[in-house]
């Protein structure tokens, strides 16, 4: 098997700020815009080098995303940077009305998804922002897995003409994904080839699904793994192939198996290859406090529920 090496862990979050500075630097038409939040979404850099592109709204979220939207009218590129519950559910009228319903080019940042979180509890901890973005016509959904990932996918997004969600998080994660990437939106990213279990994973849970996949081969298991980072349009030909060739699926998130990667697979399997499939994610519930390695081991997000779950699907064919 082909070995991922951690190169350092780094958090998402400053994926996002670096690709933001850099966009500063080549884009003219880009500009940010941030809910009270700068030092925590690594927005400090783009502030510092283009101060008359920065926009500090405040605790006003709702108008920052109205701002956004006019801005766009002007040709610019707006990037909306605060934490993952006040970038979706906090402003959800504002973002189906003025970005999603009327085409605008807003790019919705958010840091601190899910409950990696941690310590600050299940008010901030969304678990639902997947499927109140997905299901916004229009909208991209982009959730990814480590510092390299983020940086190109902020970079690549302020390309894409449309409404984009771009999902990322607070804590230092595995960074294993190559520097400099050409990331391709709504392409999924073949990490190991297998026979016997397609395990389909996003996010913080793709390092996990890498860590299962040993542990998988060392009881003589082949798991394919593939790193689905657009989560919409969601890449269903690699779904579907993967499938066809294993049997049966595990799909692995840091978020409610109600609206999220899970589901979209399922409706993707039962619409051209019906297919066993095990869900990792949370289970209908709301996150608590705790460090971000004991929310991921209390509610099943890890490579010991991948692997579980991987037996538990073969065991279906």
């Amino acid at each position: 098997m082909k070995e991922y090496i951690n190169k350092g862990s780094k958090d998402t979050r400053s994926g996002f700020g670096d690709g933001l500075t850099e966009l500063g630097q080549s884009n003219e038409n880009v500009v940010a815009l941030c809910a009270d939040l700068t030092g925590s979404l690594k927005m400090d850099d783009f502030k510092a080098n283009h101060p008359e592109r920065f926009f500090q709204v405040g605790i006003a979220e709702a108008n920052m995303i109205g701002m956004a939207a006019g801005m766009t009218i002007g040709g610019k590129i707006p990037f909306t940077g605060t934490f993952a519950n006040f970038s979706t559910g906090r402003v959800y009228d504002q973002i189906r009305q003025s970005v999603a319903y009327s085409g605008k080019n807003v790019k919705i940042c958010a840091s601190h998804a899910g409950v990696t979180l941690g310590e600050d509890g299940a008010t901030h901890q969304i678990l639902e922002d997947i499927g109140l973005m997905k299901m916004l016509p229009g909208m991209t959904v982009i959730n990814t897995c480590d510092y390299n990932q983020t940086k190109a996918a902020t970079k690549a997004i302020a390309d894409y003409d449309g409404p984009v969600y771009l999902r990322f998080g607070r804590p230092k994660v595995a960074n294993f994904t190559e520097d400099n990437q050409d990331f391709q939106i709504g392409k999924a990213v073949h990490l190991y080839e297998g026979s016997d279990v397609t395990i389909i994973a996003t996010g913080h849970l793709v390092w996990e699904a890498i860590q299962a996949a040993v542990e998988l081969n060392e009881k003589g298991i082949s798991a394919e793994v593939i790193n689905i980072h657009t989560i919409k349009p969601l890449d269903e030909e690699a779904v579907i192939a993967s499938a066809k060739k294993t049997g049966c699926v595990v799909t692995a998130e840091e978020h409610n198996f109600l609206g999220g990667l899970g589901e979209s697979v399922a409706r993707t399997l039962a619409s051209h290859h019906p297919t066993p499939q095990e869900f990792v994610a949370t289970d209908d519930c709301f996150g608590e406090s705790g460090t971000p390695a004991q929310l991921m081991e209390k509610y099943g997000l890890n490579a010991a529920a991948i692997v579980k779950a991987a037996e538990k699907a073969i065991k279906r064919k």
